[in-house]
């Protein structure tokens, strides 16, 4: 007789929600977890509040969903972000939407999340056992369990496994799930770190000219080696010590990352515009005008205001304009320079962090070995997987949560589905 119906591995968001989702229709799960406390990723997500999900329509969410987003539309059509909304606002979880449509708590405390969902597996009589690392899932024509470290084998006939992938190791995601993947005849596509900063070995960079300078709403703008666009996206971005990092940069870097390997080069540029919103003439007119008000006035009081102080000056520097000159002494080819740089600052940018360093893994488990209503494998029967250790993945703003709680609601709710086809 087995000892559960279900096994998931893996206490993150996919694994709890995994959980959640097969005990509510009947079964007898047990979830395992290496670490010491369950929840430990999401405690960490959003800064600490928990971004839940995301509100977008389903369309524009899976967009923002770049790494084989179109794979979740069938698990969307049975548990999506609103029915994510209403599952924790049914627990007692205060939602609120803020910009770019993320969801967070209305505490801004993700361990009010992280409690709500181990108060409902308590509920369930889901059984837990942490610090139960596993080493093995056990096979045969099918799935038949695990073998923890500890040397002990727990028998299931369906096994979840919702372990990560290889970013944020502090959190167990150590891409201890590939290896089992791969002993069940899976293939994994090549992994890498996305929505991770990017490094670069530019003097100003290295200098530390710009480092702790938060630019708000800019266009980064990332170009191949011929100069044509690959991708653009507009956000904030941070400069740092090694590099750049914030929203827009984080969502730039996985198209980084492919250009690099793609055209074989050892740095790409990519372009930063401060003014997203205005052609390089309008910035132009605007500079002069702005110089002809104030024509004695030295050019960065004429100027303030732009852009933060600290990247006018060093823009200014660039362009070799001393921030010392007025109106009289100011040529049109300085404030063509300076429009230029406001508008396409160029940054060599040679790489990222490692895949340890970033918040998502690109690649996994190859999808046309899953089925995308229900996650289980097809070539392992009563084999499942959820979230980060599939080759999906999104930019940061609620997305990848969204699939790790969609992927992981399928993986439980056919798990049990199963298993009451299996009795009768």
């Amino acid at each position: 007789m087995k000892n559960y119906d279900v096994i998931v591995i893996g206490g993150g968001p996919a694994g709890l929600m995994a959980s959640i989702a097969a005990a509510e229709r009947g079964a007898k799960v047990c979830l395992l977890d290496k670490g010491d406390k369950l929840g430990r990723k999401l405690a960490i997500s959003g800064g600490g509040r928990c971004n839940v999900t995301n509100a977008m329509p389903i369309d524009e969410l899976i967009r923002h969903i770049p790494g084989n987003g179109h794979f979740l539309y069938s698990a969307l059509s049975e548990f999506n972000n609103q029915d994510i909304i209403h599952f924790f606002e049914g627990m007692g979880i205060q939602l609120k939407e803020e910009d770019h449509g993320r969801v967070f708590p209305v505490s801004n405390n993700a361990q009010s999340v992280v409690r709500a969902l181990l108060q409902k597996i308590n509920e369930l009589n889901v059984t837990v056992k942490v610090n139960q690392p596993v080493e093995a899932v056990l096979f045969g024509e099918c799935a038949k369990g695990v073998k923890t470290k500890l040397g002990e084998k727990i028998e299931a006939p369906c096994v979840v496994v919702a372990v990560g992938g290889k970013s944020v190791p502090q959190t167990g995601s150590t891409g201890d799930g590939y290896s089992w993947a791969k002993s069940a005849g899976h293939t994994i596509t090549e992994l890498y770190p996305t929505e991770v900063p990017l490094t670069s070995e530019e003097p100003f960079i290295q200098a530390k000219a710009l480092q702790g300078l938060s630019l708000r709403d800019a266009a980064v703008t990332l170009v191949n080696p011929k100069g044509k666009v690959i991708q653009t996206h507009r956000w904030d971005l941070l400069f740092t010590h090694f590099g750049l990092s914030g929203p827009a940069i984080l969502r730039l870097s996985q198209f980084v990352v492919k250009a690099l390997k793609k055209y074989k080069v050892s740095a790409v540029e990519i372009r930063i515009d401060t003014f997203p919103d205005c052609s390089l003439d309008e910035i132009n007119r605007h500079l002069l005008h702005l110089a002809q008000l104030s024509p004695k006035k030295e050019i960065r009081n004429v100027w303030k205001g732009i852009v933060p102080e600290r990247y006018l000056l060093f823009l200014l520097d660039q362009a070799g304009v001393s921030p010392g000159i007025n109106f009289s002494q100011l040529s049109k080819e300085s404030i063509r320079k300076t429009a230029g740089l406001l508008k396409a600052f160029p940054v060599q940018v040679n790489g990222t962090l490692p895949i340890e360093k970033a918040f998502i893994t690109g690649g996994g488990i190859s999808l046309k070995e899953i089925n995308p209503k229900t996650m289980e494998s097809k070539i392992m029967p009563g084999l499942y997987f959820c979230g980060e250790i599939m080759d999906i993945h999104g930019y940061t703003g609620g997305y990848n949560i969204t699939s790790a709680f969609v992927t992981g609601h399928a993986a439980g709710t056919a798990a049990a589905k199963k298993l009451s086809h299996s009795v009768e």
